[in-house]
């Protein structure tokens, strides 16, 4: 793969290159630990499983494919561990059927209406991989190649960090786009993820987080009884290939209010199923904020089973709210069956086709350029009640 000569791009390209060749561990004394065995292959190419545990011991299983987090086991309120995540019993398993299970998306998550934009007055197709538009990146977006990684142990915290260069014209995108992922277990059960990237030439980034949740335990059945609150006040209305028509609405009288927590089965009636779409949640929401880029908290997820509570904070303008619509029998881990409203995603985010609303009030831009790289940052924090 040619490496494009930018300044911000080979400054990023050259430290996952370094940071790829080293391993980077404090001494044998720390309570978290790192571990790494091997994953299968994909392509002929090996791909490795590292397990990071807290001081805590609760671990955390994430591979190098997709940089997708295989299982993530959190106490809960008896001090049970818990895997939380969907997932699959090996990488040939995620090849062979993507659901996005605990991945970074991109280069641009979400929708692009029709895979058409324009950048700069220059029009741009990209691949249309979801009926009539791109969804999470194409055919071949970031959770399908194998990234290089490093991992350490920081201050007494375990963290991995993946790097991946995606070349210009992959999937039909402009310029070339450096990507970096770091997840940090920290020390007060917190999931913390930054992603950075820069690029060659003004492009498309917008990337997600997307594991699909359940508090109760993997295969514990429906999410239909955890609670949820949302820090919004409004959200993007979608046409029937769920591409925002463009306005901003408010969520008071609408299934989407989500302003108080309320079980996630309350009003999920007033979404049934149509001819196209099974039904549900699948929504982005506009999040409170004081400041552009402010880390801030989005949404708060409690299980009434196990009493673990999740609290996602962001410095992202949206959160995608999917209620696991789509899984349909999907074979998971241990023997699990995944069905509709099984799990369910909370993806920190810009908005769905945002880079076809840019200029309109409210909508933010998902341009990103040389001189001004992409930064996101979100936190998973895990706490229970009785």
């Amino acid at each position: 793969m040619k490496i494009p000569t930018l300044a911000p791009l080979v400054s990023a390209v050259t430290l996952c290159a370094l940071v790829a060749c080293t391993s980077v561990k404090e001494s044998p004394s720390m309570k978290a630990t790192i571990s790494r065995e091997p994953y299968g292959t994909v392509n002929g190419t090996p791909v490795s499983l590292w397990t990071l545990t807290n001081s805590h011991g609760m671990p955390m299983r994430v591979t190098n494919y997709g940089t997708i987090i295989t299982e993530l086991w959190v106490p809960d309120a008896k001090g049970q561990l818990v895997d939380v995540v969907l997932g699959r019993n090996s990488v040939q398993e995620y090849i062979d059927r993507t659901q996005y299970f605990g991945a970074t998306v991109g280069r641009c998550a979400n929708r692009i209406a029709k895979g058409q934009f324009t950048i700069d007055g220059k029009a741009h197709q990209v691949t249309c991989n979801n009926g009539p538009n791109m969804l999470h990146g194409g055919a071949r977006g970031f959770d399908k190649v194998i990234w290089s990684e490093s991992d350490a142990i920081t201050s007494g915290e375990p963290s991995i960090t993946f790097c991946y260069t995606s070349p210009e014209g992959q999937e039909g995108f402009p310029g070339a786009c450096a990507a970096r992922v770091t997840y940090t277990l920290s020390n007060t059960n917190e999931l913390r993820v930054v992603m950075d990237a820069t690029v060659s030439a003004p492009t498309v980034v917008n990337l997600a987080h997307h594991s699909y949740w359940n508090l109760g335990g993997h295969g514990s059945g429906t999410i239909l009884d955890h609670t949820l609150l949302i820090e919004a006040d409004a959200f993007t209305p979608a046409d029937a290939t769920l591409i925002p028509t463009g306005e901003i609405k408010a969520v008071a009288g609408t299934p989407l209010d989500f302003r108080a927590a309320k079980p996630i089965g309350q009003d999920i009636g007033q979404l049934p199923a149509t001819k196209d779409d099974p039904g549900g949640y699948d929504h982005n929401f506009v999040v409170r904020s004081a400041a552009a880029g402010a880390m801030r908290r989005c949404a708060v997820l409690r299980s009434p089973t196990t009493g673990i509570v999740m609290t996602i904070s962001s410095n992202q303008p949206g959160i995608q709210f999917y209620s696991g619509n789509f899984l349909d029998g999907v074979p998971g881990k241990e023997g699990a069956v995944y069905d509709k409203f099984d799990a369910l995603c909370l993806e920190t985010q810009a908005y769905p086709d945002s880079i076809n609303k840019q200029g309109r009030p409210g909508w933010p831009s998902v341009i990103v350029r040389p001189d001004a790289p992409y930064h996101h940052e979100m936190v998973h924090a895990f706490t229970t009640v009785e």
